[in-house]
């Protein structure tokens, strides 16, 4: 009984490691990917940057006198207008100024007008000999000073009025007004720093660092006068969602940096809604307008290692081949293939995390996404 349980084991064990032999030498199925053939399509050159939203105009407003603040009349953040009205500056003290400065003239002015007769009269008597000559001269004396007084006056009172005027803070541009630095009540001298500032909003400028080489090889490449307006430059916001306007560049900078061997470059953009704020960061993509065919595909295709960028290109049999190729980064989330593929070649653009040199897949003809 103990022999026949004993063959009977050794029978089972057998017919397991059998089947096991079995699974070890059947193949695993190919890994099935997702491939598109290279296509030629029309391709405009781009280059990206890092660039910065910078307003046209922006304004600190200051105090220009003394005195409690008396009203703020405006909300933070709100859009305000050339020549509205802001801040309010206590008024009766400036009041008083001027309106005894205004007195002061007239008295001046009174004065004059006295010295004046005198003046005629004094050189009607001369004519008879009826006063000496040194009379006239101080009559003469004594109206030119009286007019010199009503010129100070004036002058005095137009500093009145200018102080009074320094009461009132209006806005000198139109755009968003930010945060205000004093309260009312708050006592107020021109050393107190910046009560707000205003920036414009549309249109609004964004500056880029370009390498000096890309700026002598394009100006060398367009001779011709207004050579930069058929440049379009394009923007990524930090979601990397695309900007809406297109900008043109208005202006490159006649100096280098030093330090970076680049130039400054701006480029002027609508911006209706607000969306591009003094001082944040974009990405910048500026094509120059010059369409060419080329081979295009998608960068996620791409491959990187130590030897540089590679693409696996499935053959007649559906092996992987590695293939290495050189390229120059596009717009749309594309790469422009500049050696290493030949169009109607096909691609694995899903699913190369499974895939290794040689190997069989199973093949998918796909559309891949592209970001527009």
């Amino acid at each position: 009984m103990v022999r026949s349980l004993a063959i009977a084991a050794v029978l089972i064990l057998a017919g397991a490691c059998g089947e096991k032999q079995q699974a070890q030498q059947t193949p695993p199925a190919p890994p099935a990917v997702g491939v598109m053939a290279v296509a030629s399509k029309p391709i405009n050159p781009s280059a990206g940057f890092t660039g910065r939203v910078q307003a046209i105009d922006k304004v600190d407003l200051l105090a220009r006198i003394n005195g409690f603040l008396d009203k703020r009349l405006f909300q933070e953040g709100q859009h305000v207008n050339v020549g509205d009205l802001l801040f309010v500056i206590e008024q009766p003290p400036y009041q008083a100024q001027l309106d005894q400065k205004a007195a002061e003239l007239d008295s001046a002015e009174a004065a004059q007008k006295n010295t004046a007769v005198q003046l005629q009269r004094a050189i009607q008597l001369v004519k008879t000999n009826n006063i000496p000559q040194a009379t006239l001269d101080q009559r003469q004396a004594e109206d030119t000073m009286a007019r010199s007084q009503i010129l100070e006056a004036k002058a005095a009172l137009e500093q009145a009025q200018i102080n009074f005027d320094y009461t009132q803070i209006k806005a000198p541009i139109s755009g968003r007004i930010g945060q205000s630095t004093f309260t009312v009540g708050s006592y107020l001298t021109p050393q107190s720093g910046t009560l707000a500032t205003i920036v414009s909003q549309d249109p609004i400028y964004v500056t880029f660092p370009v390498s000096q080489r890309i700026v002598t090889d394009y100006r060398r490449q367009h001779p011709e006068p207004n050579a930069t307006d058929a440049i379009a430059v394009k923007l990524k916001l930090a979601d990397n969602s695309d900007y809406d306007h297109v900008g043109k560049v208005d202006f490159i900078n006649v100096e280098v940096d030093r330090g970076t061997d680049t130039v400054l470059v701006r480029a002027v953009f609508d911006n209706p809604d607000g969306v591009l704020v003094d001082g944040q960061f974009v990405n910048v993509s500026v094509e120059t307008g010059e369409s060419r065919m080329g081979l295009s595909i998608p960068q996620t295709a791409i491959q990187l290692d130590q030897a540089g960028a590679y693409v696996f290109v499935i053959n007649a049999d559906n092996k992987a081949e590695m293939r290495r190729i050189k390229t120059q980064v596009g717009a749309g989330g594309q790469a422009t293939v500049l050696e290493g593929l030949k169009e109607g070649e096909k691609i694995v653009v899903d699913g190369i995390q499974k895939v290794r040199p040689g190997q069989p897949v199973t093949p998918t003809d796909v559309q891949p996404a592209i970001n527009g």
